[in-house]
C-alpha cells in the first residue's frame, strides 16, 4: 500500500526574471511525497511546478486536487487516466515521484554515463530579458562560461534594441563559434511577425520559439513555410493531450522544430508520445525545464539524456535560485553534469 504527502514551495529568482508576461521574482512548486506502507523510509519525491499565465492547470483547484489525489494514492492509475489531463503539472510530479520510489528513492532512474557522473548533456546558456546592458552582462557570462549555444528572451524591451544586441553577438562571435536561438514567447503581432523574422535571419539565427501567441494554427503554418529563421513550437503544444489532436497540429502547422516542457504537457510519459510523433514526421525536437527546482530538473535531465539527441537542451535553469535544493546537477563548461559525490540535501525543503 502507498501513502502520499504534498506540500508547497516558493522558489525566490536570484534576480529578477524577465519574460514577455511580466517580470518573475518568485514562482511557486508543490512537491509530493510517496511511500510504501512496508518501508516508510525510501521516499519518492516529484515536483508539481507552476507558471503564472503558462501552466493550464487551474491554481485556484491546484491544492485541493492534490488533497484529493493524496488521501486516494492507492488508486493513482485512475486518477492519471480520468484526472491527469485536467493538472499536467500534477500529473508530472506523480509519474517521477513514483519513478523515484521504485527506484529506490535515491533519485537516480537508472544508472548510466549521466547518473555515473561521466557524460554531461550539452545545454543553452539562457539570457534574461530585461535592459541592454542587463543583457550584454549576461551574454559576456554564458560565453565566458564556456557556452557554445545561447538562448536570448526577446519580446520585452524595444526590438531595435534587440536588434543591437544580436548585432553585437555576431559582430565579435560567428556562427561557427556561438549558436543563437531566440525565444519570443508569442511576442510577436501575426501582422508583422514575417517582417520581424526577416530582419532576424540577417544573425543567423539557429530558430526562433513561438513567434506569435498560440492557437492560430493556419498563421503559424504559413510562417513556418515562409520564414527565413527556422521556428520551433512551443506554448503551441500545451494543452494538446490526445494522439489524434497531436497529429493533426503538427501535420497543419509542418514546423521545423518542436520543444518539449514535461511539466506543461503533463509528464514524461506524454513527452515520450509527443517525441515519437516528431520523430515519424522528420520533426526535430529538444527538451527544456519549466523553472522548476532541482527536484524537477533531475527527473526531467536523466529522461533527456536517455531518449534525446545530442542537440542543445534547455535544462539550464538549476542556477536561478537563491534557494534552490542542494543537488549532484551543476554546470560546467556548458553542459549539465550529474555529480553523484555532490549528494542531495533535502534538509532544505523543511529550512525554508
Amino acid at each position: 500500500m502507498l501513502r502520499a504527502s504534498f506540500f508547497p514551495y516558493q522558489l525566490r529568482f536570484k534576480r529578477p526574471a524577465g519574460t514577455s508576461r511580466g517580470v518573475l521574482k518568485t514562482k511557486e512548486s508543490w512537491f509530493i511525497i510517496v511511500q510504501q506502507e512496508a518501508d516508510m523510509s525510501v521516499r519518492g519525491i516529484g515536483e508539481c511546478s507552476l507558471i503564472p499565465g503558462l501552466s493550464p492547470d487551474d491554481r485556484d483547484s491546484f491544492d485541493p486536487e492534490l488533497q484529493r489525489l493524496c488521501e486516494n494514492i492507492n488508486d493513482y492509475e485512475n486518477w492519471i487516466e480520468t484526472r491527469g489531463a485536467l493538472y499536467p503539472a500534477i500529473r508530472f510530479g506523480l509519474e517521477t515521484a513514483l519513478e523515484d520510489l521504485f527506484s529506490g528513492g535515491q533519485r537516480v532512474f537508472e544508472q548510466n554515463q549521466f547518473t555515473c557522473g561521466n557524460n554531461g548533456i550539452a545545454i543553452n546558456g539562457l539570457i534574461w530579458m530585461g535592459e541592454p546592458d542587463f543583457m550584454q552582462q549576461q551574454i559576456r557570462e554564458k560565453l565566458d562560461a564556456g557556452f557554445d549555444c545561447i538562448k536570448v528572451k526577446i519580446g520585452a524591451i524595444d526590438f531595435e534594441q534587440e536588434l543591437e544586441l544580436l548585432g553585437m553577438i555576431r559582430r565579435e562571435y560567428g556562427p561557427d563559434i556561438i549558436e543563437i536561438r531566440v525565444d519570443a514567447n508569442g511576442a510577436f503581432l501575426p501582422s508583422n511577425a514575417l517582417e520581424k523574422l526577416k530582419r532576424l535571419s540577417s544573425f543567423s539565427l539557429h530558430s526562433i520559439e513561438q513567434p506569435i501567441m498560440p492557437g492560430q494554427a493556419e498563421i503559424m503554418a504559413e510562417l513556418c513555410e515562409k520564414s527565413p529563421v527556422p521556428i520551433a513550437l512551443d506554448e503551441e503544444l500545451i494543452g494538446v493531450n490526445d494522439p489524434v489532436s497531436r497529429r493533426k497540429l503538427l501535420n497543419a502547422i509542418a514546423p521545423p522544430y518542436v520543444i518539449f516542457k514535461p511539466s506543461l504537457l503533463g509528464g514524461l510519459n506524454a513527452t515520450a508520445a509527443w517525441a515519437m510523433l516528431a520523430d515519424t514526421l522528420n520533426i526535430k525536437w529538444w527538451v527544456t525545464s519549466a523553472l522548476e527546482s532541482n527536484i524537477g530538473l533531475n527527473a526531467i535531465a536523466q529522461w533527456t539524456y536517455k531518449y534525446a539527441g545530442s542537440v542543445h537542451q534547455g535544462l539550464g535553469t538549476g542556477q536561478l535560485y537563491t534557494n534552490n535544493i542542494p543537488s549532484p546537477l551543476i554546470i560546467e563548461r556548458g553542459q549539465l553534469f550529474y555529480k553523484p559525490v555532490l549528494g542531495w540535501d533535502l534538509n532544505a525543503l523543511q529550512n525554508d
